[in-house]
């Protein structure tokens, strides 16, 4: 699964996309998602793309502030 077509267009460096493609692919696998799941996995990337755009370039963080923003 991949992002890349969500945040083609926004100002990332080489590392934040690594980190989040890692991210979201452990998100993605935690939650048991496909790309069957469209609108499961949109929320997830733009949950993503909110949390890399404040700066975080962790994966491990990444990953868990998304998980706690989509968990309410």
């Amino acid at each position: 699964m991949t992002v890349h077509r969500l945040y083609k267009n926004k100002p990332f460096e080489p590392e934040a996309i690594a980190a989040m493609t890692s991210a979201y692919a452990d998100i993605c696998h935690e939650l048991g998602l496909s790309e069957g799941n469209r609108p499961e996995i949109h929320a997830v990337a733009k949950k993503l793309i909110e949390f890399a755009q404040r700066g975080d370039r962790d994966p491990a963080r990444l990953r868990d502030h998304v998980l706690q923003a989509l968990a309410g």
